[in-house]
């Protein structure tokens, strides 16, 4: 308590001189000289003391401040010491053919990998959660969320991205089927559209079941749309060409052609669109 500042004779201003202020303990006394002599600007401490008095909710809202400051402080600290305390880590991986080596963080995700490491951006980062399907790649054949696996996870995999389906400048025919159906409108989930698709065409050639299967024992190879909407659930489309995509992927996958889900309006169409809503250039 020594050494709280003084008032001068006759003088006690509590906000000024918190050695006087009647209403404090001890230990609040102590408490305000420490914030009055910490980091706290003086122009903000006077603001505060003159806005709420000695009393304890100024006491509160002092305190207040300086916790914020001192976590402020703690959080910028803790994340330098953790990004020096995490060194990268050698990844080694086959990109659509390619040997790629990288040193990376061990927190990047194989997404973030591909587009801001590797310059690949055909791969999006949509929900950034696993929910939409716009980051699928294909991984040792398989389907995976590229924006939930690590990049060191796919260390010695062989990796697929949307720019490695095609087979130099001929597309692959899933691609073509997409074209033909027009199974994309955006175009911002189509590169994991294909992906998925493309993956699911060794699935069913491997029989495996989903959720919708009957017959565990027996998957079908053969996928009826049922099959194809389940398995695709997890590719979200949010210009919903949900028909589209799955009479893409029957063509390719039954080698059938299967009909359009669309058509361009012939004249007759035209005329009675025009009269309906009374508009010349439809």
């Amino acid at each position: 308590m020594d050494d709280l500042p003084k008032p001068p004779a006759g003088s006690c201003r509590p906000g000024k001189y918190p050695a006087c202020a009647p209403d404090l303990t001890e230990d609040e006394s102590e408490l305000f000289a420490e914030l009055a002599s910490g980091k706290m600007p003086r122009r903000d401490f006077m603001k505060v003391m003159s806005a709420t008095g000695a009393g304890v909710f100024g006491m509160q809202m002092l305190t207040q401040e300086k916790i914020s400051a001192q976590t402020a402080d703690l959080a910028e600290g803790l994340a330098g010491n953790s990004a020096s305390a995490l060194p990268s880590i050698p990844v080694n991986f086959t990109i659509n053919g390619e040997a790629k080596s990288l040193d990376l963080d061990p927190r990047v995700t194989l997404l973030d990998a591909l587009r801001h490491k590797l310059e690949m951006t055909g791969t999006k980062k949509g929900c950034d959660h696993g929910q939409c399907g716009a980051c699928t790649v294909i991984v040792d054949r398989k389907r995976v969320l590229s924006c939930l696996t690590l990049a060191a996870q796919a260390d010695g995999k062989e990796i697929t991205t949307v720019e490695g389906l095609a087979n130099g400048e001929g597309l692959h025919p899933m691609q073509e089927a997409f074209i033909e159906h027009d199974g994309f409108q955006c175009g911002y989930c189509t590169p994991g559209q294909l992906c998925s698709a493309v993956a699911l065409l060794d699935e069913a050639k491997r029989g495996e079941a989903s959720f919708v299967t009957e017959d565990l024992d027996n998957p079908p190879t053969e996928l009826s749309d049922d099959e194809v909407r389940e398995r695709m659930s997890g590719n979200i489309c949010r210009c919903a060409a949900y028909p589209q995509i799955l009479a893409a992927f029957q063509q390719v996958h039954s080698g059938r052609e299967t009909a359009h889900t669309w058509s361009f309006a012939d004249e007759a169409e035209l005329a009675l669109i025009r009269k309906e809503f009374d508009h010349e250039t439809v």
